[in-house]
């Protein structure tokens, strides 16, 4: 005889989320074990996975806490769970998500299905036109300050299944281990790094930011993603107003706004003629400030326009050197597009979207590289940086293909 499962959990959406995590990648938790190894137990991994989820009696192991380097400084605490718990909560955000998708608002652009942060970039850019102002604010280690109390109360609100909210809170309470095998209780914050975190984060500032602006400034528009956001105003007066109320919204929500990373901004172009010191600001990886632009008329104009950041710029370039291309002259300038041509097509096909000419630097510096390998790889180029340069720019002409740099005849 078969018995009744008290909770229901399909095994085709165990086996869904199984498939989704194995795209995703990542690395093993503190079990050590890969997805690789993972699927050699495959079968029976699923089967236990579903077995427990669905008697309720699924509790998630620790997750593996991972620090990496921020490119402004300091470190990111990423927590990282294991496979089959990474599985666990994609099964619970396979069900959450369609329930609280139809409530958040329209602008809100993180992690979610259907939004993307160029959208929010876009949006960004056409209401700086509109209005004068803009508020910027950041969030000082919003996933790890998230309440747990008030997270569970907006849960509850939206009447999820008892199966889920038990769970989550599971995974909000569950301990972390440091590099040094130190375990470490969590009271507060959604460890980022997992895969309902997002979710539950979107769900957070939804009350906590989005709704309260919606009933508290209704002309003010404004784009949010995750921790990040701007708002704009119609006066300084106004901006100043609204920096203050956030500040004081995001205490009562136990969050800080980063000083460092706020700011009242004067979208400075042709047509505003005041002043104030801060007149740029940077949202999702792209410097908002003004810009020379040509109206329809082939008339120059100073226009309020976001492109590719100099911090943005600075880490492609890290990314770069760290490929050693000058110590790879067996390789062939083929080999180099074939590996590589997919992490740049990515970052031109982001970082171009607006304003792409400023991304010719980073094509630049690309080239150089390039050329250096080229000295380093034949020798009648050795010493002589003008003849490699033009060898390349040879190349480049006969084979614009081969990069997507050299595909944009500005590149």
């Amino acid at each position: 005889m078969t018995s009744i499962k008290p909770i229901k959990i399909d095994k085709q959406v165990v086996w869904q989320s199984y498939l989704k995590v194995k795209t995703n990648g990542g690395a093993a938790g503190v079990d050590d074990m890969s997805i690789e190894d993972f699927q050699a137990s495959l079968k029976g991994n699923l089967y236990k996975l579903w077995n427990r989820m669905s008697s309720g009696s699924y509790f998630p192991p620790p997750v593996k806490r991972v620090e990496i380097p921020k490119v402004s400084g300091g470190v990111r605490a990423l927590g990282i769970p294991t496979v089959g718990d990474r599985i666990a909560q994609m099964v619970v955000k396979q069900h959450l998500e369609p329930l609280l998708e139809p409530v958040f608002d329209p602008d809100s652009y993180g992690y979610r299905p259907g939004k993307s942060a160029i959208e929010a970039v876009a949006a960004t850019r056409e209401r700086c036109w509109q209005s004068d102002w803009v508020v910027e604010f950041d969030i000082k280690g919003a996933f790890d300050h998230i309440d747990h109390r008030l997270l569970m109360k907006a849960l509850r609100y939206h009447k999820v299944p008892i199966w889920i909210e038990l769970y989550i809170s599971r995974w909000l309470t569950a301990p972390s281990v440091s590099p040094d095998g130190t375990k470490i209780d969590r009271t507060c914050g959604i460890p980022q790094g997992g895969v309902i975190s997002p979710l539950l984060m979107n769900l957070f500032m939804h009350y906590a930011f989005d709704r309260w602006m919606r009933r508290t400034f209704p002309t003010c528009a404004f784009a949010r993603y995750a921790d990040d956001a701007v708002v704009h105003c119609r006066s300084k007066r106004q901006a100043e107003l609204v920096y203050r109320s956030i500040e004081d919204r995001l205490k009562t929500c136990f969050l800080t706004v980063h000083p460092e990373k706020s700011a009242i901004v004067y979208c400075k172009d042709s047509n505003r003629r005041g002043q104030h010191a801060q007149r740029q600001f940077t949202f999702l990886g792209f410097t908002f400030r003004a810009r020379s632009a040509v109206n329809r008329n082939g008339t120059r104009f100073t226009s309020f326009l976001p492109a590719v950041s100099n911090e943005a710029l600075k880490r492609m370039r890290g990314v770069i050197r760290a490929w050693r291309l000058v110590r790879k002259t067996p390789a062939t300038l083929k080999e180099f597009s074939e590996k590589y041509n997919r992490t740049l097509r990515g970052w031109w096909q982001y970082y171009g979207t607006f304003y792409p000419t400023q991304l010719y630097r980073l094509g630049n510096y690309l080239d150089l590289r390039l050329a250096y390998w080229a000295r380093r790889k034949f020798k009648r180029l050795a010493g002589h940086p003008k003849r490699s340069r033009e060898w390349l720019r040879r190349i480049r002409i006969a084979q614009p293909w081969l990069f997507v740099h050299w595909e944009n005849s500005g590149g």
